[in-house]
């Protein structure tokens, strides 16, 4: 789906002239909240990975601030990121405990699991965007060095359909869809690998046991700038600052192709919209960190705030777009 950063915060200060409303809104003379002796960043994914380095780079922003005066991470990894988002149902409201995740789990997964244990618009409430970033696809030395862009190797694939074939993260994940997708523009089967995690397929390509991984951009850098891959487009609407001289897909003449993520932070359902506020204040300071954005830079993210209306009608763009994309692969989770 097409994220229009224009439509968020554009800078990562905006929005800050108004840090305190909270509090300010109600009678004249009204005191501020005291800070919450400790608030739990909840992620479905391990240590060392860009949920969890965003969590704590947030975290150590959030510690000894008006919002709390402790921050912890939380990972609670499995199930493909869905034990984290299925742990706010029943957790308290009251700003204390907040779930950082990607979005596939809220735009994807209910088109792709018959009893998902969570429900993505009522058991989580949606306080603002974290970062976006958009996929490449990439190639390794299994890959003829004269195939530089996605119609040549859907070319050489088609020549060659026995290695016709590319690794992802992980089954039912956006960069698998978008290799899918680009083997359907092209006429051409592509064979989907699923790893657990974009580093190991990435590896396997730079040995030669797979041709061609999609993932994020970032995830990318340190082999092509190696020389042990090569990108063939990126996903987004535009091209990716972290590799400006690569052509998009659509570029390349898959205008339909055109596909970023992003990363959020929610509240559990039910959580007042004071309390929603208050934490939205807090995570827009913490986010436009410069710690933060450098360090996110350095993965691939672009850091990114929003209102949580803005992020409630992202969320529901995001999942009514899946739905039909999901719907023509015919990808389940059973599948």
């Amino acid at each position: 789906m097409t994220i229009n950063r224009r439509r968020f915060v554009g800078s990562l200060g905006a929005g800050v002239a108004g840090l305190g409303a909270y509090g300010l809104a109600g009678p004249a003379g009204a005191q501020a909240p005291q800070p919450l002796e400790v608030v739990r960043i909840v992620t479905g994914f391990p240590p060392g990975g860009t949920s969890d380095t965003l969590c704590r780079r947030v975290a150590e922003n959030l510690r000894g601030g008006s919002y709390t005066k402790s921050a912890l991470v939380e990972n609670k990894a499995g199930a493909g990121g869905q034990i984290a988002v299925q742990s706010m149902k029943g957790s308290p409201t009251d700003g204390s405990v907040i779930l950082q995740t990607p979005a596939s789990m809220l735009m994807i997964y209910p088109h792709i699991y018959k009893n998902l244990a969570y429900n993505a618009f009522t058991d989580v409430t949606p306080i603002t965007l974290g970062c976006v970033f958009d996929f490449g696809f990439c190639v390794g030395p299994a890959v003829p060095d004269n195939i530089k862009d996605i119609p040549s190797f859907l070319a050489w694939c088609k020549a060659n359909p026995d290695k016709a074939n590319y690794g992802s993260p992980a089954a039912g994940s956006v960069p698998h869809f978008i290799g899918v997708l680009l083997g359907m523009a092209g006429g051409v089967e592509l064979k989907h690998v699923a790893y657990r995690g974009t580093q190991p397929a990435i590896q396997d390509m730079v040995a030669g046991q797979v041709q061609a991984v999609s993932g994020p951009v970032g995830e990318f850098t340190q082999q092509v700038n190696a020389g042990k891959a090569r990108f063939l487009g990126t996903s987004g609407a535009t091209r990716s600052r972290f590799a400006p001289n690569v052509p998009t897909f659509a570029e390349q003449g898959y205008k339909d192709l055109v596909f970023s993520e992003w990363f959020g932070f929610f509240a559990p359902g039910g959580t007042p919209a004071p309390t929603v506020q208050r934490a939205n204040d807090a995570l827009r300071v913490a986010l436009a960190q410069k710690d933060v954005v450098d360090g996110l830079a350095v993965m691939g993210l672009e850091a990114k705030s929003s209102t949580p209306q803005e992020l409630a009608t992202l969320l529901k763009s995001s999942y009514d777009q899946w739905g039909p994309i999901v719907k023509k692969i015919g990808f389940t989770a059973d599948s």
